[in-house]
């Protein structure tokens, strides 16, 4: 039983450990630990280094038990010990490889480790993207939401002012129904906020395993070095995932040049035969005789060779498109920062300004609450508007940051 609620304990925990809201960097290195994504890249690394141990080892010896001359045919067929031909043999053999084989063996195992680590360091990258681009998207999609009730908590003011009017015979009876109406629009905006809150939240529970994961303190600055970026592209998890194929494509090549060298075989072995006749030792060495290597070698050689040239160019047209991409997304996070710089030195205020100026008007009975309330949601829709536009240039500093540099919290 002590069991048992140790191991319930122990499922529970980590929920428990995490239940308050998470900050960017928390959410990003509960996301390491936790994604089940990284543990299996763990699991294929840990599996290329074991199987390293073994790469260049000799293989197993070989024993031999047999029957040699035994008669099947003439006066003695059937019978033991009736000629001096009958053995039974115990004997053991042990191949050698060439070490130049060995060695390229050994390579292409380090190869596979060193492709390995590279495939867990791009993953642990995408890992990290998704997680902060889930934790900005869910930041601003709170603060938009906030901006729409603090719209709807104003209406209740408008709606004083439309009953003063009526009262006071100053408006038509429809003009009510006015606050009303924009109050119901809010709410449909307001409900597909909710439901994009709903979206990022459950991206962010996927990656970090907390199952009420939610965002906690402020974003990280919105900074990009396009410089440094550039400067720092060939370290890049991704080519470095290509370096580790190349390498591995050499070790390949490497092992098929060793295969022109041959292998050999030593092997004993004992002959027992009748107590009349003396038993026999038996030694030699099998030696392979790789003569034919135009048609058989040679071939493999070319194949593999063309196999590294290959990986090299996918290595270059791959650091070319990355470093294309970067320019192509420090434009438009350049864009995207420009109009959030318009939409907040000019198109907010102006909004605000208008709407204040039309709300005045319509106190004073110069203008109808139709054009109000229009003013009224304008400026609201600009002020959301300039949140989303904060929002896309925090998601372009993410993604830039995190896909073409080692950014971490």
């Amino acid at each position: 039983m002590r069991i048992i609620f140790a191991t319930a304990l122990a499922a529970l925990l980590p929920a428990a450990l995490h239940a308050e809201p998470l900050t960017f960097g928390d959410a990003l290195r509960l996301a390491e630990r936790q994604a089940p994504e990284l543990k299996a890249r763990e699991a294929g690394v840990g599996a290329a280094e074991s199987a390293a141990i073994a790469a260049d080892r000799l293989p197993d010896p070989k024993l031999d038990l047999a029957i040699k001359d035994f008669p099947a045919t003439g006066p003695d067929a059937g019978r033991f010990n009736r000629d001096d031909f009958t053995m039974q043999v115990i004997g053991i053999s042990q191949e050698f490889t060439n070490p130049a084989k060995r060695r390229a063996r050994a390579q292409r195992a380090g190869a596979d480790i060193k492709v390995a680590e590279a495939e867990q360091a791009v993953t642990a990258q995408d890992v990290r993207l998704a997680t902060a681009l889930a934790w900005i998207d869910l930041f601003y999609a709170k603060k938009r939401l906030k901006e729409l009730e603090l719209l709807d908590d104003g209406l209740d003011d408008l709606q004083s002012t439309v009953t003063a009017r009526l009262a006071s015979g100053a408006a038509r009876p429809a003009q009510a129904l006015e606050p009303e109406q924009l109050r119901a629009e809010v709410a449909d905006r307001r409900s597909a906020l909710s439901a994009e809150i709903a979206r990022f939240q459950a991206q962010l529970i996927r990656f970090t395993g907390d199952p009420a994961a939610d965002t906690a303190g402020a974003p990280p600055p919105l900074a990009v070095d396009g410089d440094a970026l550039r400067d720092g592209l060939s370290a890049l998890p991704r080519l470095r995932a290509y370096d580790a194929r190349t390498i591995a494509a050499d070790a390949e090549t490497g092992l098929a040049r060793a295969a022109k060298r041959p292998d050999w075989t030593v092997n004993a072995a004992y002959g027992r035969r009748e107590p009349n006749y003396g038993d026999l030792v038996t030694v030699g060495i099998t030696i392979d005789l790789p003569f034919f290597t135009a048609k058989r070698q040679d071939p493999k050689i070319a194949a593999r060779a063309s196999e590294a040239t290959r990986a090299r160019l996918d290595r270059e047209a791959a650091e070319r498109e990355i470093a294309a991409a970067l320019s192509a997304d420090l434009a438009m996070h350049r864009m995207h920062d420009e109009q959030l710089a318009n939409a907040r030195t000019r198109l907010v205020p102006l909004a605000k300004k208008r709407a204040q100026l039309d709300l005045e008007s319509f106190g004073a009975g110069r203008l109808d609450l139709g054009t109000a309330l229009l003013s009224t949601l304008t400026l609201a829709e600009a002020e959301v508007d300039a949140l989303g536009r904060e929002a896309e240039v925090a998601r372009d500093t993410i993604r830039i940051n995190f896909t073409y540099g080692e950014a971490r919290p």
